[in-house]
């Protein structure tokens, strides 16, 4: 029997981490709903504020439609005029908007560095997780397609021959890691290398103390981002 949203998540990395069953089989990493409520929340505000795009979570996407689907059953057996139907269908409503501005916001991104984003895709490592699920790989597929096929019917056509090919990669501009965010540290880390403003300063080392807030370079704190050690805000 399939398990509901409100049950479970599934967490490969988990049993990764343990080091994997003697048998091979994964772990799966059990939520409740107020946990995977903000699990979407944090990988909202991280997709929200990073300059790039981070791995994709179809596993969470997935549970909260489920969970989702779930509230709004148990709303039709609700009594009309309780009060609690008003206050869960607002909850129901706040979700959703989470929801679809993570997912929109992801597509924002794939249009904007789509030819860098599918090369890094393409140059992925056997077992590395991937950074677009089946759906935006096949929408950014598709987009890039669709761009060629543009700047080719439009201009390139009309150009000379010599300039009738263009570069996308070239072309479209890279996502600025080099830009500064602000984070909340979740898990204490200590020995985070900053890289040195201006020529004169050296490269230091600093800690960052569970709880506190600093603003910084993003590539600096990039795979504390990926591993949910620092959120941004």
């Amino acid at each position: 029997m399939r398990r509901s949203a409100a049950g479970r998540v599934m967490a490969g990395a988990m049993a990764a981490a343990a080091g994997g069953d003697s048998d091979g089989e994964s772990e799966e990493l059990v939520l409740t709903p107020a946990q995977l409520i903000q699990s979407l929340e944090q990988a909202w505000l991280n997709e929200k504020f990073a300059p790039e795009l981070l791995e994709s979570k179809p596993e969470i996407i997935e549970c909260v439609v489920e969970q989702l689907d779930h509230m709004e059953a148990n709303l039709k057996r609700a009594k009309k005029g309780d009060l609690k139907v008003s206050v869960h269908h607002m909850e129901i409503e706040r979700i959703r908007f989470v929801l679809s501005s993570y997912l929109r916001c992801r597509l924002v991104k794939i249009e904007k560095f789509f030819p860098h984003i599918l090369e890094k895709e393409k140059s992925r490592a056997e077992g590395e997780p991937s950074i677009l699920s089946p759906e935006e790989f096949a929408f950014a597929t598709e987009y890039m397609a669709n761009t060629e096929a543009y700047l080719k019917n439009v201009a390139l056509k009309h150009m000379p021959p010599n300039l009738q090919k263009v570069s996308l990669l070239k072309s479209v501009p890279k996502p600025n890691l080099d830009s500064f965010v602000f984070l909340r540290v979740l898990e204490r880390q200590e020995n985070i290398l900053v890289e040195p403003e201006t020529d004169e300063q050296r490269e230091y080392a600093i800690d960052l103390e569970e709880g506190s807030q600093h603003l910084i370079r993003y590539r600096t704190v990039a795979p504390l981002v990926a591993s949910g050690a620092v959120q941004l805000i």
